[in-house]
């Protein structure tokens, strides 16, 4: 078979390593032995002796889940085989997390982990209840972390001379000993009148490094039943 479709661009080479790896810039290859964990439905080819199971969050994960809206809809992945993730199209990178560190990320940007990492749901510090309840998901652990971005991501450093005010449906995550608050740009008249639009940010501070899409998220589609 011929033609650009069948280049060596598009044709998956043998694997290098075990575990994960950028495929390109839409899709994640993950080689499996023994389990790691993927966002359900995200698998779009595998080959070898794979299983995939619906992984439960338990009690105090469902009742998070249904509170918050956030929650990580999860299978793990087992048996030895390599498997590719995608979702909708959208760009993807490798977080390494390190022993003692965090990262905090938005749910939606979750594409796949090694089982190795583990994470909770938490409620960003500072944002309350008024400022539409704010929630993310710390990981923690040594392991690799595959993100999603829906377009190429901004990556600030943050220092604590110079802090970093974010959209909150524009942020993908950060790094850990960053503080959080909410910080409101626009003022009660302004906001009476019909606002700019821009009106409350989420402001880290301290030492690290915060991760931006380059637009704010879009609604989250119905789910069909």
């Amino acid at each position: 078979m011929k033609g650009d479709l069948f280049s060596s661009e598009h044709v998956v080479r043998p694997a290098s390593a075990p575990g994960m790896s950028v495929e390109n810039a839409k899709c994640l290859r993950y080689v499996v032995d023994g389990e790691m964990v993927a966002r359900q439905g995200s698998m779009v080819a595998f080959r070898g002796d794979l299983r995939f199971e619906r992984k439960g969050q338990g009690v105090g994960g469902m009742l998070k889940r249904a509170v918050t809206g956030e929650g990580l809809p999860l299978m793990a992945v087992r048996g030895r085989g390599e498997a590719w993730f995608a979702h909708e199209a959208q760009n993807c990178f490798v977080v390494e997390v390190e022993p003692g560190e965090e990262f905090t990320v938005n749910g939606r940007n979750v594409l796949c982990f090694d089982a190795s990492l583990t994470y909770r749901i938490t409620t960003v510090k500072g944002s309350g209840i008024a400022g539409g309840g704010l929630f993310n998901s710390v990981f923690t652990g040594q392991g690799r972390l595959g993100l999603v971005c829906d377009g190429t991501p901004l990556v600030l450093p943050v220092t604590p001379e110079q802090p970093v005010y974010v959209d909150t449906d524009a942020v993908v995550g950060w790094t850990a000993r960053l503080e959080t608050s909410l910080h409101r740009s626009q003022s009660l008249g302004s906001m009476l009148r019909g606002g700019s639009g821009e009106a409350v940010q989420l402001m880290l501070r301290g030492e690290g490094h915060v991760v931006v899409r380059p637009s704010e998220a879009t609604p989250a589609k119905p789910q069909q039943h």
